[in-house]
Order: structure tokens, then sequence, then C-alpha cells
């Protein structure tokens, strides 16, 4: 069972999720997206807070809805790399607010970025 952050509603979590698998290209342009039966059972969730999920992502143009037949990827490509933009701004947002708060200089994070990066591409 996936566990989910209790900060946070868990429907904007789970629509995170799905954001997540078009991003990284698990979900491509017009690929079927998993019921709201599927997805509750998957996560473990309320099936109207799937529901939910998929409703806000409909609304902000992420899926659209076959009458008949499900609910399915609507982003283009240039719209998916406007979205991946958009989502490591919020993430470097998040960093750098929390790094503050710590009391970190914005040298001094930039300092542990270039450090952490140089040690990942040791390991590779």
């Amino acid at each position: 069972m996936y566990k989910f952050n209790t900060n946070e509603p868990i429907y904007l979590q789970l629509m995170s999720i799905i954001k997540q698998q078009i991003i990284n290209g698990t979900l491509k342009e017009k690929d079927k997206v998993k019921s709201v039966r599927e997805l509750a059972q998957e996560y473990g969730v309320n099936p109207n807070t799937a529901q939910r999920a998929l409703s806000e992502l409909q609304r902000e143009g992420y899926i659209f809805t076959e009458r008949t037949t499900g609910r399915y990827v609507a982003l283009t490509k240039g719209k998916i790399e406007q979205f991946r933009s958009e989502l490591a701004r919020a993430i470097t947002d998040d960093y750098i607010q929390e790094m503050k708060d710590l009391s970190y200089t914005y040298a001094q994070m930039i300092e542990m970025i270039d450090n952490m990066i140089k040690e990942l591409d040791e390991d590779e």
C-alpha cells in the first residue's frame, strides 16, 4: 500500500503521482489512465478520493474522458515539458524555503547542491 504524506490532501498526492507518470513517460499522450476503481484499489484510497483526483486532472487539462471507454492522457509533448518545468520550479522553491528555514544562505545551498552532484557523478 502506498504511504501518503499526512500534511497534504490525498487527492493532491494522487494527482502528483499521475502527473509524474506522464512526465517520466510511463503514461504517454492518449494512453488510457486507470479507472477510479483501479486507482482506489492500487493506492488504498476511497473511490471518491480517486474520482476527485481524476476530475481535477481533467479540469486542469492533463486527461480527457471518452464517454464509453474511459480517461486518457491529453497532454502533448510541449505541454509535458511545460509541466515538467513548473514542477521542477515548485520543487526548487520548496527546497529553498526549507533550507532558509534552517538558516542556510543561498551560497551554502548552492555549495551543498554542487557537492551532492559531484558525489553522484563519482558514484556513476
